[in-house]
């Protein structure tokens, strides 16, 4: 339960109304709407990601869900033991990946964000660098494709699941395989190089929940939450991952992803090659088995079973849009 006095206190607000809106607050307030949210990490993280947004706010891109300050001058609040932070509500509906106006609208929002998301060089703090780290990653992940294999197996009762994931692990470990082989290491430690010198940062979760477009068709950018240092190309994987999935992986759709982006900033060759080697390996049926066989998530059997299916559904939309995306980069 919200203490709503402690939060009005310490942000220096009056609030008229509370409402719980997924996994976040709404509030009216006598400054008008606010975002409240209860943060699972700490003070640390939660000022770099404070830091950040100032930074990319002051380069440029405005369109993001603005920090309020207590009256102390710190971008959260303790209430007992509790961390909470407060951003400005943005009035506007989430993107629609299946609407062709609202996809190049996140796109060319993408683009213009990265353009500001760089050259941040935070004092006394330390955020997450995954900068580099793909390679391992990918191999990391690739092993534990086999290791669930080996869980399933050892099963004396297995669920539907268990044989679902046992009847096409193979062809994912083949393309988990075929990523590694795409990603060439000398493009991707350019990549790297050049990001290390620009101090870029990537959104880590650019989807259509964090993608908001206001009564006037403005494109806003909120939930900073995984905001980390990265190769900004991944950003453009979970897009279009994110997207095509919802587009029977239509490779027109792919190309207008891409070229509303490119019609901003650009995407050299040697991106292309990490974007190829993102896109190929099969992010999303590794994570749903991960949280299945690490009891990752609280999702019930069928919700499991529900979702592999999907997944395993559009396995040959998927499988041919890999075969040419070498048409589209």
């Amino acid at each position: 339960m919200v203490r709503e006095t402690e939060i009005s206190t310490q942000f220096g607000f009056i609030i008229y109304d509370l409402i719980p809106m997924k996994g976040v607050y709404y509030l009216k307030t006598n400054k008008g709407g606010k975002c409240l949210k209860k943060l699972n990490y700490g003070i640390q993280k939660m000022t770099y990601i404070y830091m950040a947004k100032e930074h990319i706010i002051k380069n440029g891109f405005e369109r993001i869900d603005k920090n309020n300050l207590t009256i102390e001058g710190t971008p959260y609040a303790f209430v007992n033991d509790d961390l909470y932070a407060v951003t400005e509500w943005i009035d506007g509906r989430e993107c629609d990946f299946r609407d062709e106006d609202d996809l190049k609208a996140a796109s060319e929002t993408l683009a213009n964000f990265h353009l500001c998301a760089r050259n941040f060089v935070p004092e006394d703090l330390i955020g997450r660098n995954d900068i580099g780290k793909l390679n391992f990653t990918l191999q990391k992940r690739l092993s534990t494709l086999n290791k669930m294999r080996d869980m399933a197996r050892k099963k004396k009762r297995k669920s539907e699941f268990d044989i679902l994931y046992l009847s096409n692990v193979d062809y994912y470990i083949e393309l988990s395989q075929e990523a590694l082989n795409i990603l060439d290491v000398d493009k991707y430690n350019r990549v790297c190089a050049k990001s290390e010198e620009e101090h870029v940062l990537c959104h880590h979760d650019f989807t259509y929940h964090n993608i908001l477009l206001d009564k006037e068709g403005n494109s806003h950018i909120i939930d900073f939450d995984y905001l980390k240092s990265e190769v900004q190309i991944y950003d453009m994987a979970t897009l279009m991952v994110k997207a095509l999935k919802r587009l029977n992986w239509d490779k027109q759709q792919g190309s207008i992803i891409l070229n509303s982006y490119r019609s901003i900033n650009d995407i050299d060759k040697d991106e292309e090659n990490v974007l190829k080697c993102l896109l190929t390996f099969p992010q999303r049926f590794w994570r749903l088995a991960n949280r299945y066989y690490y009891k990752e998530a609280g999702w019930s059997e069928d919700s499991f079973t529900k979702k592999l299916r999907e997944i395993i559904d559009e396995k040959e939309k998927y499988k041919k849009f890999i075969e040419n995306i070498d048409s589209i980069l």
